[in-house]
Order: C-alpha cells, then structure tokens, then sequence
C-alpha cells in the first residue's frame, strides 16, 4: 500500500509539474504574439512617418521646379484684396510667369515692397525708360482710385525689375479662399494640419 501510495504521488507531482510547463508555454506564446504585435506596430508607424517625410519632400521639389521654370520666387499667389476687381477676385489663384521679356502697359504683375511681406497684385499704368535701357513701371489696382505710389517704400516713385515676382498668366477662381482663411484663423490651420498629419501616419496599405 505504501508502495502504490508512492505511486500516485508521483503521478500527481508529475501531472502538476506538466501542468505548470503547459502554463508556461502558453505564457510564452502570449508573450511572444504581443511583442510581435508591437514590434508591426512601430514598423507600420515608421513607415507611415516615410511616407510623410516623403509626401512634404515631393511637394518641396514641385514648388523649387515650378520657381525654376517660372523663373519666379512665388510662382503661385492668392488674391487677398478686391483691389482688381472685376478682373479678379478675392480668393483668386493667379499662375506667375516673370520670363526675361520687357514689362508692357495693361500687364497685370506681382510685387512686392520693402518692408510688407505680403505680395500685392496690380496693373501696369505707366512706363519710364532710362537712358541705360532699364525700364521702371507704374502700378495701380483696377479698383483704386489713384495709383500705387503711396503703397511703395518712402521717396520711391516707381517699380523696377527686383521688385516685380511675376506676370499674372492664368488664374482659378475663388480656390484661394482656403488660405485666406486659414490665414484669418491660425488655429484652423494648425488644426487642419495636425489632421492632415494624422490621417498619414493612421492609414494604411
């Protein structure tokens, strides 16, 4: 009886002991499953953060092309001032070419004025030609009543080349309204860009 009591001890010692590695293993296989979720997780958030850095970059070089090929620093601007209606209006995308070419009276162009950071979009009215062959130029807006002599720089008269960004060759009606936007409301456009940001890194394949 001792014997066979010995027995099954060692039976139920055994049983436990097989138990305790069957435990063990199925933590193993929990443990393992879950750092190799994180692990896809980080790798999916690494590579939707490439995809990001990707998508700013492309967009970089597209502008940097468009400011070769324009031969402009802003080869595109928005209209924020009703200054040349009827001809555009506020909210307007105008297309900028500068070229090489001499400016002629009726151009519509872009500027911009020492100290103002905004570029300001008005019609050639006047030509003055110096005796070095440079041609200095006149503006004024559609809807003004008087030119832009008094929106240029203290004592200056007239408009040069440095001053000039572009010729307005084409425009998008009203498509420029998101930036004016954003620009009244800074908190629009941060919050718009921290979605933007997010939908990036969320989505997937």
């Amino acid at each position: 009886q001792e014997g066979a009591g010995e027995r099954e001890r060692e039976r139920e010692r055994g049983g436990q002991q097989r138990g305790v590695q069957r435990e063990s293993a199925a933590m193993n296989v929990v443990t393992d499953t879950i750092q190799s979720l994180r692990s896809m997780r980080t790798r999916q958030l690494a590579h939707q953060v490439i995809n990001l850095g990707l998508i700013v970059t492309s967009a970089l070089m597209i502008w940097k092309s468009l400011m070769v090929v324009t031969n402009s620093e802003s080869p595109v601007v928005v209209v924020l001032s009703g200054s040349m209606e009827p001809a555009f209006q506020r909210g307007d995308i105008l297309f900028l070419w500068l070229g090489h070419g001499s400016f002629r009276v009726g151009e519509i162009v872009v500027f911009k004025i020492e100290g103002r950071d905004i570029p300001i979009v008005h019609r050639v009215i006047k030509l003055h030609e110096k005796r070095d062959g440079r041609v200095d130029v006149l503006t004024k807006g559609d809807n003004n009543d008087v030119d832009d002599r008094g929106l240029y720089a203290p004592d200056q008269r007239w408009l040069n080349k440095k001053h000039i960004i572009g010729r307005a060759m084409g425009y998008l009606p009203y498509v420029g309204m998101v930036t004016i936007i954003m620009n009244d409301y800074p908190y629009l456009k941060y919050a718009l860009i921290g979605l933007l940001g997010i939908f990036v890194l969320t989505s997937r394949e």
